[in-house]
């Protein structure tokens, strides 16, 4: 069994922790379960063949949140290829008044909100904070077979990930 490494980021500047590190590249991610808008339960291999972003965001009430989320669903809509998966603790309510803003034909928006393990299982829930229990901000990109190519956890939870990073990890 290994041990925990939880990773230090800061909220407004403030110090606060993650849970555990996120997966590594080059190693598989861990599969997950969560729910999308209309309830509906969607797992890693519901996106089998596809590259694949994963925006973690704390909330999509954030407005960093919804421009990150704009962004690489924009970078990615002609891309057949490609899905953008925007995972936050909002719940379903919530991800569909903003889904309504947005048109996003190779992306999806997904709830936390009944499987804490996801934050544990990809090092994002925030611990030791009045924020713990949200998702920290950060990007992974896996292959079509589900290999981590880049990751990033954001330093702080105010600031926007670096986009171009992740969008160049797709190939």
């Amino acid at each position: 069994m290994r041990e925990l490494e939880p990773q230090p980021i800061a909220i407004h500047g403030q110090p606060a922790w993650t849970f555990d590190r996120l997966p590594a590249v080059g190693q598989p991610a861990p599969g997950f379960r969560l729910a999308d808008p209309d309830f509906r339960d969607w797992t890693l291999a519901d996106f089998a063949g596809k590259k694949k972003i994963l925006n973690v965001v704390p909330s999509l009430d954030v407005p960093v949140c919804r421009r990150s989320a704009r962004k690489f669903n924009e970078a990615i809509a002609a891309r057949a290829d490609v899905v953008v998966l925007t995972i936050s603790a909002d719940l379903p309510f919530a991800q569909a008044r903003f889904c309504a803003t947005l048109k996003t034909p190779n992306g999806r928006f997904l709830s936390t909100f009944r499987a804490p393990e996801f934050g544990m299982d990809y090092g994002t829930l925030i611990v030791e904070h009045a924020r713990m229990g949200l998702q920290a901000r950060a990007v992974l990109v896996l292959d079509e077979h589900n290999v981590v190519r880049h990751v990033q956890l954001v330093s702080e939870l105010t600031q926007e990930p670096d986009h171009d990073a992740a969008l160049a990890a797709l190939g």
